[in-house]
């Protein structure tokens, strides 16, 4: 049964109010906005337990129909990682060990290898993406809990599209920055632009903006170097996505937590740009 979020995941405070409730895919899925620091996120949500169940047979059934790597989703994949490697081979002028958390089909690895001839290494929870991508060679494991207690830190750990999944997005990064990530390391994000995207899916916790992206991040014990809201791939004129690169900090220190006002509002009048540039634009505004 779903469980009610207790707490905020970024500032954990229990005050909330109802954002936006809608059916996705024959699933009712609501969200709230946190009345203190304005992160938008899930509740009531999956348990983990049904979380690991949902990631590891159903996802992307869900999603796309096939529970298997289909032509389309892999061809978006390749644009996808060719624009993130745009985004870090411009900041990070080596790689040796690399990271990838929900990998999918290993093209991001495989994209960085070829470019920084580095090491790859992927966490996949989804049973048919992950046979996929062992099939090519990569070294994939289930879950990062897997992961050998000898296994050398990396330089830089990435996740494309999939800190929005996660039940305690902070807690998560801080356990990377601790556990996996060697100093001074490199973390590379990307999630849904709530103030672009549709976002509201049963698979989203979290609904990050730009402003809140930044604190979670720095809430971990990262310093964030770049932060970029963009389209690549989907659009030329939508700022569908966000992507950050940050760093582990220095001294793990954690900034003083900054909220954000007019959420829904920024909400509102994003997605009435959206609709506007749509129709104005329709082929430069979504690239099938």
């Amino acid at each position: 049964m779903p469980e009610n979020v207790q707490y905020c995941p970024l500032c954990h405070h229990e005050t909330s109010r109802s954002f936006d409730t809608r059916q996705f895919r024959g699933h009712t899925v609501s969200n709230r906005v946190c009345a203190h620091c304005g992160l938008v996120y899930q509740s009531p949500r999956m348990t983990a337990a049904e979380l690991d169940e949902f990631y590891a047979a159903e996802y992307r059934q869900v999603y796309q129909g096939e529970p298997g790597p289909i032509l389309k989703d892999l061809q978006a994949q390749k644009g996808r990682a060719a624009s993130l490697l745009e985004f870090v081979s411009a900041s990070v002028p080596e790689v040796n060990r690399h990271l990838d958390i929900g990998c999918s089909a290993g093209i991001l690895l495989t994209t960085f290898r070829d470019h920084y001839g580095d090491q790859p290494l992927g966490v996949e929870p989804g049973d048919s993406y992950r046979g996929y991508a062992q099939s090519q060679g990569l070294t994939i494991h289930a879950d990062i809990a897997d992961l050998p207690s000898n296994e050398p830190r990396v330089d830089l750990i990435s996740m494309a599209h999939v800190l929005e999944h996660l039940p305690d997005p902070v807690g998560y990064l801080a356990s990377l920055r601790e556990k996996h990530l060697a100093p001074h390391g490199w973390l590379l994000l990307e999630v849904p632009n709530l103030y672009c995207h549709d976002s509201f899916e049963i698979a989203h916790l979290t609904s990050f903006s730009a402003h809140t992206l930044r604190q979670t991040v720095e809430q971990a014990g990262y310093e964030v170097v770049k932060l970029e809201a963009h389209g690549r791939p989907r659009s030329e004129l939508l700022p569908l996505y966000l992507t950050l690169l940050a760093r582990s900090a220095n001294d793990g220190m954690v900034h003083p937590l900054q909220s954000e006002g007019n959420v829904a509002f920024k909400r509102r009048l994003g997605l009435l740009r959206r609709r506007v540039v749509q129709k104005l634009f329709p082929k430069k505004a979504w690239i099938a």
